[in-house]
């Protein structure tokens, strides 16, 4: 029998209760994983970490205030010990990469059977990296060829960000809300993409990015 101070606590970062409900039932059931905390958003989340000092952190990749690569980073930074699995229902091709860059250890998809989602916390806690196996071959390809497949991955991640969130109909203002950052500093990012991307004026830039970024959720 596990005792409670040998429990592995866990902090979800989710703003959709249901899932965040599934995930922690999930976690749960196991003998020697507990839920320490449920946050919505960046607030919250830094909340609990200082109110219940978590061992690990699931985080969810969007949330209402921020980007889950941006909590990560700032996870990270309030305790650089903290290891954290990204849980999304986002492509991983376009997606993995750049959370393990922001300071993630691993990255599963929401769709996974509950064991994969279990074997990636139980890695994770045990300072492993996990990525699904056949995406990790994937990247080590990419890695060794050079390649960087679609041109969306040439950019970097805080434009990868604005991107993102034009491709969800945010607005310049709205965008800068989000990422913290001034209406100046998006227009700048924005040019930057249309530039890497070869896209001759915003609109366009627009359009591709709402066609991406239904094309990488599935829908």
């Amino acid at each position: 029998m596990v005792v409670a101070s040998d429990l592995k606590k866990i902090l979800i970062v989710e703003d959709h209760p249901l899932a965040r409900r599934g995930i922690a039932a999930l976690l749960q059931e196991q003998g020697d994983l507990t839920v320490c905390a449920e946050a919505e958003n960046i607030a919250g989340a830094i909340k609990a970490i200082e109110a219940t000092d978590p061992d690990m952190a699931i985080v969810d990749l969007v949330l209402q205030d921020c980007s889950g690569l941006d909590l990560v980073r700032r996870l990270r930074a309030r305790k650089p010990d903290l290891p954290v699995l990204v849980l999304s229902m986002h492509d991983e091709a376009f997606y993995a990469e750049r959370a393990l860059r922001a300071g993630a250890m691993g990255y599963v998809a929401k769709t996974e059977d509950g064991d994969i989602i279990l074997r990636a916390v139980r890695e994770v806690l045990a300072g492993r990296m996990y990525v699904n196996p056949a995406l990790a071959g994937r990247m080590l390809s990419d890695l060794i060829g050079g390649t960087g497949g679609s041109p969306v991955h040439k950019l970097t991640d805080r434009e990868f960000e604005v991107f993102e969130l034009l491709g969800q109909g945010l607005q310049t203002r709205q965008i800068a809300d989000r990422l913290h950052i001034s209406v100046g500093t998006v227009d700048a990012h924005r040019e930057h993409i249309k530039k890497k991307l070869d896209i001759p004026s915003a609109q366009k830039l627009l359009v591709f990015a709402v066609q991406w970024s239904q094309t990488s959720r599935g829908g």
